[in-house]
């Protein structure tokens, strides 16, 4: 089992895994509709648009997931340069924990309950999270 020195680096590897996962699943879901079902390699619009409901619920998932990564990562990576991961620390899991579901709830549905869902308890809190951490380390 690796050995993390807190929770701050833990969370940024989760982060970054997360998102891998989600873009190796768009990968491997493009590839098989390429593979099998004749989709051409060079015609899938960036938007996901032209998929099937779950493969656009993909492709946004995925890039809801990119789009934040940056600012978590940043304040994250300054926390441990600054030797500041107590400020950090307590919420990062919970950080990692709200971005997983929100890109799950994704997956499932596009439903309006859905978005609201996504949206209030999973990610304002997010960028509630973020937004504290760096006033704290101000």
């Amino acid at each position: 089992m690796p050995n993390f020195a807190n929770n701050t680096e833990l969370a940024i590897l989760l982060l970054v895994l997360w998102a891998m996962f989600l873009i190796t699943s768009l990968a491997s879901y493009r590839s098989y509709l390429n593979l099998f079902e004749g989709k051409p390699a060079n015609s899938f619009a960036p938007t996901g648009k032209d998929l099937r409901p779950f493969g656009l619920r993909l492709t946004r998932a995925h890039a809801n997931a990119y789009e934040f990564l940056p600012f978590a990562l940043a304040v994250l990576l300054y926390a441990l340069i600054t030797d500041q991961t107590g400020v950090t620390d307590g919420l990062a899991i919970w950080l990692v924990a709200l971005r997983v579901a929100q890109s799950s709830v994704h997956l499932v549905s596009t439903s309006v309950i859905a978005v609201l869902i996504r949206f209030i308890p999973l990610f304002i809190p997010q960028i509630a999270i973020v937004i504290w951490w760096a006033v704290q380390m101000l």
